[in-house]
């Protein structure tokens, strides 16, 4: 019989035992190669995030809050900006385009942002690519809505369907009412991009300010009546057109501003002049988006590596367990260890048997646990874009895995040292005694 054969025999002799430390070690490779590749992902995805956007200007607390709420919809800003300092930034130097943005409504939980047509024209979600529409067009008129791939999903929203948005959100403080006077028509749903703007839905500024204006001067009527004692007011102070709001309702939350750039290039040697030009203004805060998201990556990056370690600290666990489940075994092998030295085998021979038992284990184990680790990745992958909308595509790379796989293997053989030292100490003559 070749020491292969013996080897399998043995192992499959403990099956049960076999099995579980196989899985050990398959979990733990599983769980670092995922945690690895989805640190990575995730890292990618809020980089690609920003867009082309080269500076966002917002009244905002920091320039992070800003990119944050601005261009991934983590929380509608608290301040405004009028739309004369709009127009000021706007007329301080040629940009390619500075398009202004309103956040502040919502769809059932998802995010409304107001902007102009060149919003959904000339900016890219992911540099490169510029959105695309899956079904219908983009927002001409006044109480048009364009949805996101995953707003789209998630609502089951299909163009000319009717909606109604909602001033704030369910958990704000504005107690997000409906604006059911003016019901939305749903004229495009756009293709998936990958970002965070998937959960967004788009409509144009007007819109947005006249039914802010119309609450504005519906909640001024309900003032005067309380104040006059009128019972009687009915409140009904009519429909405003774009024609009749006031500069007070002409309020945006956000600027995006691309500068021009040479053909083929996302870089401009304007930025830095530009955006220290712009933060003089002390009532308006200045942010360049790729910045920023490096910053936060550099933030979390810290606790990332605590789960990798912990995802470590789990693999050499699953070793251990390898040779706490072979240094057992070989209390119960004795015997025939024992018979093999009669056989001929020498001490040497059984310690490297015992050495490639545990060898094939974390082979096996690690072998799968790569197998296991890209379903991971993919089901993490589409749980957090059916739930978040951003596109995290988690892939195992090929480098990391054969760097993780042959750590685990190599685990598994230092496990299997002290039962082997054990099996070459084994006393032949003591185990082959008759047993009583």
């Amino acid at each position: 019989m070749n020491d292969m054969r013996i080897v399998l025999r043995s192992l499959s002799a403990r099956r049960l035992t076999s099995a579980v430390t196989i899985g050990m070690v398959m979990v733990s490779v599983a769980l670092l190669l995922v945690l690895l590749s989805l640190r990575e992902a995730a890292d990618q995805a809020f980089r690609r995030g920003t867009g082309n956007v080269h500076l966002l200007v917002s009244a905002d607390a920091s320039p992070l809050v800003a990119v944050l709420n601005g261009l991934f919809y983590a929380n509608a800003p608290a301040n405004p900006i009028s739309w004369q300092k709009y127009q000021e930034v706007a007329g301080s130097f040629p940009w390619q385009w500075a398009i202004p943005t309103q956040l502040g409504d919502s769809f059932r939980g998802s995010p409304v942002m107001a902007t102009d047509s060149a919003f959904l024209r000339d900016f890219e979600p992911v540099p490169g690519a510029p959105f695309r529409f899956s079904t219908g067009r983009a927002f001409e008129g006044e109480f048009e809505v364009v949805v996101g791939a995953h707003a789209a999903r998630e609502h089951a929203l299909h163009c000319g369907g009717k909606i109604v948005l909602n001033h704030g959100s369910s958990g704000s403080r504005e107690g997000g009412h409906e604006h059911a006077d003016h019901p939305y028509e749903v004229v495009g749903i756009l293709q998936p991009t990958g970002s965070a703007h998937d959960r967004a839905l788009f409509t144009n500024l007007e819109s947005s300010w006249i039914i802010h204006a119309e609450d504005r001067l519906e909640q001024d009527g309900a003032s005067e009546s309380e104040a006059d004692h009128d019972h009687d007011h009915d409140h009904d102070h009519g429909h405003i057109e774009t024609a009749d709001l006031a500069d007070e309702d002409k309020l945006i939350t956000g600027i995006l501003l691309r500068l021009p750039t040479r053909p083929g290039s996302d870089a401009s040697a304007s930025i830095a002049p530009q955006m220290d030009r712009l933060r003089r203004d002390t009532s308006i805060t200045v942010a360049q988006p790729a910045q920023q998201i490096g910053r936060l990556m550099a933030i979390v990056g810290d606790v990332d590596w605590l789960f990798v370690v912990m995802a470590v600290v789990v693999l050499v666990s699953s070793a251990i367990s390898i040779m706490l489940a072979m240094v057992s075994s070989m209390e119960l092998r004795r015997r025939q260890v024992a018979v093999l030295r009669v056989l001929g085998a020498s001490a040497w021979r059984v310690f490297f048997l015992t050495i490639t038992e545990s060898t094939i284990i974390g082979v096996i184990g690690a072998i799968l646990g790569a197998a296991l680790a890209v379903v991971g990745c993919q089901v993490a992958s589409a749980v957090l874009a059916s739930r978040i909308g951003m596109v995290i595509g988690g892939v195992v790379d090929l480098r990391s895995a054969s760097m993780v796989v042959a750590g685990a293997v190599v685990l598994s053989v230092l496990a299997g040292v002290l039962p082997a030292i054990k099996s070459y100490r084994t006393p032949v003559a003591r185990h082959l005694r008759p047993i009583a």
